[in-house]
């Protein structure tokens, strides 16, 4: 009951501060940019194409997140948590699913984090994990996430990222 409340808590404090129609058309832009982690797609295809040195980081990254937001699917339809809804404060953008555990943003943004900031070739991981939060937050700034799927999200796409970084070293 407790983490409940603490969900709902925090769920309505990101919804109701630090937004004005400015703020909430960044947020959103940004957000919309990571549907099916899309964000993290275009980046590697851009890396790939500008930077041969890292390629083979990039197309791993590439791989990772596609397979992270195919599991977050499966996941989502095994747990059917629905949406939030918060009463006088409906979301701010429309979703794919009317489903919310895992946060497939969140998942595939971990995912990302953790595969571009691993191996030899990697990128530093304040600005990496910066993003990948920020993009995890946006979900429940736009009210279509409670706090706990996100949470679940980055553990779940960390997990698999790193699960996918195993078996590739072997």
């Amino acid at each position: 009951m407790a983490v409940r409340e603490l969900d709902l808590g925090l769920l309505r404090l990101l919804r109701t501060r630090g937004h004005g129609p400015r703020a909430e058309r960044a947020v959103l832009a940004f957000t919309r940019a990571g549907e099916h982690g899309l964000l993290w797609q275009a980046a590697c295809v851009a890396g790939a194409v500008a930077d041969r040195r890292r390629r083979p980081l990039y197309l791993r990254t590439m791989r990772t997140v596609m397979l992270a937001y195919l599991a977050n699917i499966g996941l989502k339809y095994v747990v059917r948590r629905p949406r939030p809804r918060l009463e006088g404060l409906p979301a701010l953008s429309s979703t794919v699913t009317s489903l919310s555990f895992p946060s497939a943003h969140s998942t595939t943004s971990f995912a990302a984090a953790f595969s571009l900031t691993a191996g030899d070739d990697a990128f530093p991981n304040a600005p990496t994990y910066a993003t990948a939060t920020a993009m995890a937050l946006s979900r429940v700034y736009a009210g279509v996430h409670y706090p706990t799927d996100i949470l679940a999200g980055a553990a779940f796409g960390t997990a698999l990222a790193a699960l996918l970084e195993r078996r590739e070293r072997r």
